[in-house]
Protein backbone atom coordinates (compact mmCIF):
# COMPACT_ATOMS: atom_id res chain seq x y z
CA UNK A 1 0.00 0.00 0.00
CA UNK A 2 2.88 2.39 0.80
CA UNK A 3 4.35 2.00 -2.68
CA UNK A 4 0.98 2.61 -4.37
CA UNK A 5 0.38 5.80 -2.37
CA UNK A 6 3.89 7.15 -3.02
CA UNK A 7 3.69 6.28 -6.72
CA UNK A 8 0.32 8.04 -6.94
CA UNK A 9 1.74 11.05 -5.06
CA UNK A 10 4.60 11.30 -7.55
CA UNK A 11 2.08 11.62 -10.39
CA UNK A 12 0.25 14.56 -8.80
CA UNK A 13 0.93 18.24 -9.60
CA UNK A 14 3.84 20.05 -7.93
CA UNK A 15 1.50 22.41 -6.06
CA UNK A 16 -0.02 19.39 -4.30
CA UNK A 17 3.46 18.19 -3.31
CA UNK A 18 4.13 21.57 -1.71
CA UNK A 19 0.73 21.59 -0.02
CA UNK A 20 1.31 18.10 1.39
CA UNK A 21 4.76 18.99 2.73
CA UNK A 22 3.86 22.39 4.16
CA UNK A 23 0.30 21.49 5.10
CA UNK A 24 1.24 19.11 7.90
CA UNK A 25 3.17 21.78 9.77
CA UNK A 26 0.69 24.51 8.86
CA UNK A 27 -2.08 22.35 10.29
CA UNK A 28 -0.22 22.23 13.60
CA UNK A 29 -0.21 26.03 13.67
CA UNK A 30 -3.94 26.02 12.96
CA UNK A 31 -4.44 23.68 15.92
CA UNK A 32 -2.39 26.06 18.10
CA UNK A 33 -4.55 28.98 16.96
CA UNK A 34 -7.69 26.99 17.77
CA UNK A 35 -6.35 26.31 21.27
CA UNK A 36 -5.86 30.07 21.71
CA UNK A 37 -9.45 30.62 20.55
CA UNK A 38 -10.67 27.89 22.91
CA UNK A 39 -8.75 29.55 25.76
CA UNK A 40 -10.36 32.93 25.03
CA UNK A 41 -13.77 31.27 24.73
CA UNK A 42 -13.33 29.52 28.09
CA UNK A 43 -11.89 32.56 29.89
CA UNK A 44 -15.21 33.36 31.60
CA UNK A 45 -16.42 29.76 31.78
CA UNK A 46 -16.16 27.66 34.95
CA UNK A 47 -12.58 27.17 36.18
CA UNK A 48 -12.51 23.49 35.19
CA UNK A 49 -13.44 24.34 31.58
CA UNK A 50 -10.55 26.78 31.26
CA UNK A 51 -8.24 24.35 33.06
CA UNK A 52 -9.19 21.63 30.57
CA UNK A 53 -8.28 23.90 27.65
CA UNK A 54 -4.92 24.56 29.33
CA UNK A 55 -4.42 20.85 30.03
CA UNK A 56 -5.03 19.94 26.37
CA UNK A 57 -1.56 20.90 25.12
CA UNK A 58 -0.02 19.14 28.14
CA UNK A 59 -1.87 15.97 27.14
CA UNK A 60 -0.58 16.32 23.58
CA UNK A 61 3.00 16.76 24.78
CA UNK A 62 2.72 13.71 27.06
CA UNK A 63 1.34 11.61 24.17
CA UNK A 64 4.21 12.86 21.99
CA UNK A 65 6.79 11.93 24.64
CA UNK A 66 5.31 8.44 24.91
CA UNK A 67 5.44 8.08 21.10
CA UNK A 68 9.13 9.07 21.20
CA UNK A 69 9.76 6.32 23.76
CA UNK A 70 8.02 3.83 21.46
CA UNK A 71 10.13 5.06 18.51
CA UNK A 72 13.35 4.46 20.41
CA UNK A 73 12.23 0.99 21.49
CA UNK A 74 10.95 -0.13 18.07
CA UNK A 75 13.58 1.61 15.89
CA UNK A 76 11.83 1.06 12.56
CA UNK A 77 13.66 2.52 9.57
CA UNK A 78 11.74 4.95 7.43
CA UNK A 79 10.41 3.61 4.14
CA UNK A 80 12.07 6.46 2.23
CA UNK A 81 15.49 4.95 3.00
CA UNK A 82 14.92 2.43 0.21
CA UNK A 83 15.33 3.00 -3.50
CA UNK A 84 12.04 4.82 -3.86
CA UNK A 85 11.58 8.40 -4.98
CA UNK A 86 9.53 10.43 -2.49
CA UNK A 87 8.17 13.95 -2.41
CA UNK A 88 9.82 14.88 0.89
CA UNK A 89 13.46 14.50 1.80
CA UNK A 90 14.02 11.50 4.02
CA UNK A 91 14.76 12.40 7.65
CA UNK A 92 18.15 11.39 9.11
CA UNK A 93 18.81 7.73 9.95
CA UNK A 94 18.30 8.22 13.69
CA UNK A 95 14.80 9.64 13.14
CA UNK A 96 12.73 6.46 13.35
CA UNK A 97 9.45 5.85 11.59
CA UNK A 98 7.13 4.06 14.03
CA UNK A 99 4.88 5.65 15.20
CA UNK A 100 4.39 8.89 13.29
CA UNK A 101 4.83 11.80 15.69
CA UNK A 102 2.99 14.14 13.33
CA UNK A 103 0.02 11.79 13.49
CA UNK A 104 0.22 11.59 17.28
CA UNK A 105 0.23 15.38 17.57
CA UNK A 106 -2.46 15.97 14.93
CA UNK A 107 -4.85 13.37 16.35
CA UNK A 108 -4.06 14.42 19.92
CA UNK A 109 -4.77 18.06 19.12
CA UNK A 110 -8.00 17.19 17.34
CA UNK A 111 -9.20 14.92 20.13
CA UNK A 112 -8.41 17.39 22.91
CA UNK A 113 -9.99 20.25 20.97
CA UNK A 114 -13.14 18.15 20.54
CA UNK A 115 -13.03 17.45 24.28
CA UNK A 116 -13.04 21.18 25.09
CA UNK A 117 -15.12 22.49 22.16
CA UNK A 118 -17.23 19.78 20.50
CA UNK A 119 -18.47 22.10 17.76
CA UNK A 120 -14.97 22.03 16.22
CA UNK A 121 -15.13 18.30 15.47
CA UNK A 122 -16.29 18.86 11.89
CA UNK A 123 -13.08 20.85 11.23
CA UNK A 124 -10.37 19.29 13.38
CA UNK A 125 -11.02 15.57 12.86
CA UNK A 126 -10.83 15.66 9.03
CA UNK A 127 -7.86 18.03 9.26
CA UNK A 128 -6.02 15.57 11.52
CA UNK A 129 -6.81 12.69 9.15
CA UNK A 130 -5.48 14.62 6.15
CA UNK A 131 -2.39 15.71 8.07
CA UNK A 132 -1.69 12.13 9.10
CA UNK A 133 -2.25 10.78 5.59
CA UNK A 134 0.10 13.40 4.17
CA UNK A 135 2.99 11.69 6.00
CA UNK A 136 2.50 8.60 3.83
CA UNK A 137 1.74 10.71 0.75
CA UNK A 138 5.10 12.53 0.97
CA UNK A 139 6.83 9.19 1.54
CA UNK A 140 8.28 9.48 5.05
CA UNK A 141 6.00 6.96 6.84
CA UNK A 142 4.40 3.60 6.28
CA UNK A 143 0.59 3.52 6.64
CA UNK A 144 0.85 1.52 9.90
CA UNK A 145 3.11 4.25 11.39
CA UNK A 146 0.41 6.80 10.76
CA UNK A 147 -2.51 4.64 11.90
CA UNK A 148 -0.85 3.70 15.19
CA UNK A 149 0.33 7.28 15.74
CA UNK A 150 -3.18 8.56 15.10
CA UNK A 151 -4.71 6.08 17.54
CA UNK A 152 -2.10 6.86 20.21
CA UNK A 153 -2.68 10.60 19.92
CA UNK A 154 -6.47 10.37 19.79
CA UNK A 155 -6.63 8.09 22.82
CA UNK A 156 -3.80 9.34 25.02
CA UNK A 157 -3.80 13.13 24.65
CA UNK A 158 -7.38 13.62 25.94
CA UNK A 159 -6.79 10.98 28.62
CA UNK A 160 -3.65 12.74 29.84
CA UNK A 161 -5.47 16.11 29.71
CA UNK A 162 -8.26 14.71 31.87
CA UNK A 163 -5.70 13.28 34.28
CA UNK A 164 -3.92 16.63 34.79
CA UNK A 165 -6.94 18.96 34.71
CA UNK A 166 -7.30 18.58 38.48
CA UNK A 167 -3.90 20.21 38.95
CA UNK A 168 -4.80 23.13 36.67
CA UNK A 169 -8.23 23.94 38.12
CA UNK A 170 -7.04 25.35 41.49
CA UNK A 171 -4.41 27.41 39.65
CA UNK A 172 -7.10 28.89 37.38
CA UNK A 173 -9.21 29.76 40.43
CA UNK A 174 -6.23 31.41 42.11
CA UNK A 175 -5.32 33.47 39.07
CA UNK A 176 -8.93 34.56 38.60
CA UNK A 177 -9.10 35.61 42.26
CA UNK A 178 -5.94 37.67 41.91
CA UNK A 179 -7.05 39.27 38.65
CA UNK A 180 -10.56 40.13 39.77
CA UNK A 181 -11.20 43.74 40.80
CA UNK A 182 -11.48 44.22 44.52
Amino acid sequence: MYREIVDFASSTPAWLHTLAEVGTDAGLFLFAALFVMAFLRAWRAPARDLALVMAGPVGIVLAYVLSEVVKVLVREDRPCRGVITTIAACPPPTDWSFPSNHSVIAAGAAATLVLVWRALAWLVVPLAVVMAFSRVFVGVHYPHDVIVGFLLGAALAPLFALLVVGAFTPAVRLVRTRLSPR
